[in-house]
């Protein structure tokens, strides 16, 4: 039975860009501070084996909205791959998707529908501007465009990046050294404190802590006092951004409980991906993603595995750590649940599961065993490669030659002793269940490259 509109909770869902599992101090990290996120586990739930959808940023956001993987959506790589694959390599990587179609039902238009006012803020990068926020279920707007990161961090916002001349729409005046984090933020709260009496879905889609690296110097000089020799973490400037990320994470939890609605709204922090390892223009490395193997673009553990802190008070558990492993896809029939948003009998709602079962029971047993990703894709840190978890075991499918590897990341969670050859029957067993994920969903392959030109081939889209 539908929940009456007044009794329906807020949902604030924080959603951070190329922030690496271990880049919390709650997660780990030895030098970046985040007391803000630090306390939204201490009153609700961290999920320390939680996942993206995929390695990068677009399939991840299209999988959020819409609910489905995005090997279904056929939006595995970010849309400016998509319209320039690297040349070159053994096989053609396929043609991808590059607007979330408008067909589908997104989680903003299944909320608005259900009295919900509904915003986005911050990072689009699922659609062209005939696809963008407006046309997908949120009444707000603000911050978003095709583009994946800006041209500066600093006001005007603006400037030539990639070729581009890019602009953040929607912020209207401001004045020299106006921080975008911090402007977003101040969007986010005229959200809260318009809403009224109806309950509200913010999205906050920060473009922190995505390239270019630009942080308050204040803060910069701040870390550079605080690296000491032997630190994982030792980029002073990729600290203060994670610090001012944070503290605009405080500045809405603050206005939460201000405003005397904490107890009714649900939070949710996490990333589209793993970090970003660099090189980055002067900065050799960017993050380190230790103890994980590798970073962004990468299916082993560190380019997929991400924070994600949920608090919902009165329902969720506080203070508790859940290792279940979970996929962002599940967000989508989470939210529809926790808000009370009927769902036609027989009616499919993505590809994910609800967690509010763990978020009331961190132990509650989940109706799936396995997490499935594709990527068939070139990056700076992988080759095509399609990959499973079920239970503590972990394959990848390499695309180029059909290789495997096998690992057990019960006792190896840094991904570095191959078991595929020690454990043969376990192994087909894993390809087998992955090749048939692919076919039940219609995942797009790469196929053999026609020629040894670098001349640029693609696939067809099927």
């Amino acid at each position: 039975m539908a929940r009456p509109v007044a009794e329906r909770p807020n949902i604030v869902l924080i959603l951070a860009d190329d922030l690496g599992w271990s880049d919390l101090a709650c997660y780990g990290s030895d030098l970046h501070e985040t007391p803000g996120v630090d306390r939204l586990a201490s009153e609700g739930i961290r999920f320390t084996d939680a996942y993206a959808p995929a390695p990068v940023c677009t399939p991840t956001r299209a999988a959020i909205l819409s609910g489905e993987h995005p090997a279904r959506l056929h939006m595995t790589t970010w849309r400016e791959a998509a319209k320039d694959p690297p040349r070159g390599g053994p096989v053609v990587p396929p043609v991808t998707v590059e607007n979330l179609p408008r067909a589908k039902i997104t989680v903003a238009e299944r909320l608005h529908a259900a009295g919900y006012v509904t915003a986005h803020l911050g990072k689009w990068h699922v659609g062209d501007a005939s696809h963008y926020p407006e046309t997908q279920g949120f009444d707000v707007a603000v911050g978003g465009t095709h583009w994946g990161c800006p041209a500066t961090y600093f006001y005007p916002y603006r400037g030539l990046s990639h070729g581009d001349l890019r602009y953040v729409p929607g912020l209207g005046l401001g004045r020299d050294g106006d921080y975008l984090t911090d402007r977003l933020t101040d969007e986010a709260i005229r959200v809260i404190e318009t809403a009224g009496t109806r309950p509200f879905f913010l999205y906050l889609a920060y473009y922190t802590v995505h390239t270019p690296l630009e942080a308050k110097p204040a803060l910069v000089e701040h870390f550079k006092a605080r690296i000491q020799p032997g630190m994982r973490h030792a980029n002073a400037t990729y600290a203060a951004m994670v610090r001012s990320l944070d503290e605009n994470v405080e500045r809405i939890l603050d206005l939460l409980r201000q405003r005397g609605i904490a107890d009714r709204t649900m939070v949710i922090f996490t990333a589209d991906n793993g970090g970003f390892l660099g090189p980055w223009r002067d900065f050799p490395a960017v993050t380190n993603n230790a103890p994980l193997r590798s970073g962004k673009g990468s299916l082993y553990e560190g380019g997929v595995r991400v924070p994600l802190v949920v608090r919902w008070p009165k329902v969720a558990e506080t203070g508790t750590a859940c290792h279940q492993p979970v996929v962002l896809t599940d967000l989508y029939r989470t939210l529809v649940e926790a808000a009370g948003v009927e769902v036609a009998a027989g009616e499919v709602c993505g590809d994910g599961i609800s967690l509010v079962p763990l978020l009331r029971d961190v132990d509650a047993a989940l109706p799936r065993d396995t997490l499935y990703w594709h990527y068939p894709h070139y990056y700076s840190t992988t080759t095509p490669v399609s990959a499973l978890r079920s239970h503590d075991w972990k394959l990848l499918e390499y695309l180029e030659d059909g290789r495997l590897e096998l690992y057990n990341l019960r006792d190896d969670l840094a991904e570095q002793h191959d078991l595929a050859e020690q454990n043969p029957a376990q192994t087909a067993v894993l390809r087998d269940q992955l090749h048939a994920w692919r076919t039940n969903v219609g995942a797009q392959m790469p196929v053999p490259r026609q020629s040894t030109s670098t001349k640029r081939e693609r696939v067809p889209r099927t």
